[in-house]
């Protein structure tokens, strides 16, 4: 088992560095948290919000005055709620609604450890607290999950972290809706779950599928269909083309940067901050302030933009995208021409351009897209 978990978790550091997902400071087992989640325990039991029965430990949720405050499930509910998300509920419990801290281990299971309720393994819910708890304090202030987690699991967390604490878990809870797979929900058994290794298969790269999400509001639901993919793909290749050529980032434009920063703090609006970044990359600034607000931006987006603006410009001459190697005086001259044809001074920028072919490249102008290409002489 040890094998198995380790081998998928390669995987998904994998899978998570080609989306461009900023790792975490830490990343915690919960076999290695065994001792903090029994503290946790114990704690509950001695404040009389758990009680132990034939080895199996229960959170008493009458207890805790403030259970379903998240989910808006009342106690009157719960039992209904329990029946339809559980496959049984446990008769020995006070209550239908009380959920498991740790759970006695039946003959011959591996994964159990010794407890003062002997031997036995934590609860589904359990582990997250300890382990929150332990590095980042008893109050989170971002707490992240599908809309799935928010009954039980984070109604759980909720109340066994407030429980052992007595201080508020969460600030803010953060609930993305579902991803679905042509309108349905994913299952292996229908043939719909796709890996990036599949998507990479069929063409398409990591990317690909970070930007069609950045497309969707986190609260909303996100349906994926190969069609989509094919969207976005196009679109983020159309986007970085608009970046080839630009010149060095420099001064940035503080009316798309105020109006991208709006619509992050307006509830992660994705959607709305990628029509911004369109609009700034469509708008008249000069190419170098577009590019110093366009790579703020992409810190944010992660979309690797700020490799597309090399010291190499396009060739347009028989050789297709093939990138040709430009010294770095010369990418220096283009620039300095560049910023004197934006501001109209064209008897020097054809003094440059003069010097430029003495040095073995020739300028070709594209003024509708805003582009300049250098061939080599």
């Amino acid at each position: 088992p040890q094998q198995i978990a380790e081998y998928y978790t390669e995987l998904f550091w994998q899978d998570e560095k080609k989306l461009n997902i900023l790792p975490p400071e830490r990343y915690t087992k919960a076999t290695e948290h065994i001792e903090e989640m029994i503290a946790m325990i114990k704690t509950l039991v001695s404040k009389g919000f758990a009680y132990e029965i034939g080895g199996t430990v229960y959170f008493d949720v009458k207890k805790f005055k403030n259970y379903g405050r998240l989910s808006g499930n009342t106690l009157d509910k719960m039992d209904k709620l329990l029946r339809a998300v559980r496959i049984s509920v446990e008769t020995d419990k006070k209550d239908s609604a009380d959920f498991a801290l740790w759970k006695k281990a039946e003959e011959g299971r591996a994964a159990s450890w010794n407890s003062p309720w002997g031997r036995g393994f934590p609860g589904w819910h359990i582990e997250c607290s300890a382990m929150s708890m332990k590095y980042l304090g008893e109050t989170l202030d971002i707490h992240t999950g599908g809309e799935d987690n928010v009954f039980p699991h984070h109604e759980d967390e909720i109340a066994q972290s407030e429980g052992v604490s007595g201080k508020q878990f969460v600030r803010y809870w953060v609930h993305t809706k579902f991803l679905l797979i042509d309108g349905q929900k994913m299952a292996r058994s229908k043939g719909n779950v796709y890996t990036i290794s599949d998507l990479e298969e069929r063409g398409f790269t990591a990317l690909d599928f970070r930007f069609l999400t950045l497309m969707t509001h986190y609260r909303a639901k996100m349906n994926f269909t190969w069609e989509a993919l094919s969207g976005a793909q196009t679109a983020l290749n159309r986007l970085r083309e608009e970046v080839e050529g630009w010149s060095e980032p420099k001064i940035g434009c503080a009316e798309f940067e105020q109006k991208f920063q709006e619509a992050i703090n307006d509830d992660l609006n994705m959607p709305e901050a990628l029509a911004v970044m369109w609009k700034l990359v469509k708008s008249d600034y000069p190419t170098s302030a577009k590019a110093e607000s366009l790579f703020k931006f992409d810190q944010v987006l992660g979309l690797d933009l700020k490799r597309k603006l090399e010291t190499t410009l396009r060739q347009s001459s028989g050789q297709g995208n093939k990138k040709l190697e430009v010294p770095v005086e010369v990418v220096r001259l283009v620039q300095e021409r560049e910023e004197l044809r934006r501001q109209k001074r064209f008897h020097l920028a054809d003094q440059l351009r003069n010097k430029i072919k003495k040095m073995g490249y020739q300028i070709e102008d594209d003024d509708e897209n805003g582009k300049t290409r250098v061939d080599k002489i």
